[in-house]
Formats: structure tokens, sequence, C-alpha cells
């Protein structure tokens, strides 16, 4: 383990003392899935590069709000994290939007490393179910 991720690791958190509560105002106007949790894109926020999608509850978004780091639930641990705490590629928070219907976060980002747990830049690097940019649109192709 590298000093940045021996740090990372074991730099205390503001929740260390109990859990954070969500601003109320926000809270109400979150719509979350039977389980409680807001699908939260993450976008590069200079470039709008979309890095990854993640989940977020009440207690995750207050705690990315309280310390400015990108901080998820994960549904398959059932535990917060907090990007980067093991691998040191951190998600440094720049904006959090919440879309019109209210159902998904947008949390614009500055991505330190990978964002994927794949190693790749993006968790939409590896896969690419279809290149449509050679096919004309219905507008193009019926007006040239």
């Amino acid at each position: 383990m590298t000093s940045h991720h021996a740090e990372a690791a074991t730099r205390p958190s503001v929740w260390d003392n109990g859990p954070v509560s969500l601003d109320p105002q926000i809270a109400a106007r979150l719509k979350r899935t039977a389980d409680g949790l807001v699908p939260a894109v993450a976008q590069q926020y200079d470039s709008g590069e979309v890095l990854m999608l993640g989940w977020m509850n009440d207690e995750s978004l207050a705690r990315t709000i309280a310390t400015g780091r990108a901080t998820y639930w994960s549904r398959s641990r059932q535990e917060f994290w907090a990007k980067g705490d093991t691998s040191g590629h951190v998600q440094h928070v720049k904006e959090i939007r919440l879309d019109c219907d209210g159902d998904t976060l947008l949390i614009k980002v500055d991505q330190v490393g990978a964002a994927c747990h794949t190693g790749d830049r993006t968790c939409f690097d590896a896969d690419l179910v279809a290149d449509l940019t050679a096919v004309p649109t219905t507008h193009e192709a019926t007006h040239g």
C-alpha cells in the first residue's frame, strides 16, 4: 500500500462520532427506490465524461456533502464506501445536482485515477454495445 493509499484509508471521517443527517429540504425532494436509494451518476466536472453509476441513500448523500468526497451505499456489501478509501482513486465533489424528477443525482467530481473497480478510467470503457455514429438519424434519412 502506498503512502497515498494509507492516508486515504486512515483519514478520520466526519461521521466517526455517529451518523450525519441530510438537510430535510433536500431529503424531501428525493424520490427513492423501495430500498431507500437514489442512483448517482458520477461525471468528470471539467470534461463531462461519465465515470460510473453508484447508489446513495440519505446518509451517504449527507456524508458526501459534509466531506466533499463521493460516498456511496454498496448494495452488495450493505455498507457505506467513500470512493478511494482503499484504492486511492478519490472523487472530489465539485457539484451535486438533482434531476427534474428528483429520482437521480448527478455528482460532478474531480476523479483521481480510475473510477472503475476494474482499473479502467470509467465503468463504461470496456463494453461497447452499439456504435450508431454511422447510422443516419430519422431526420437525416428523410431530409437528407
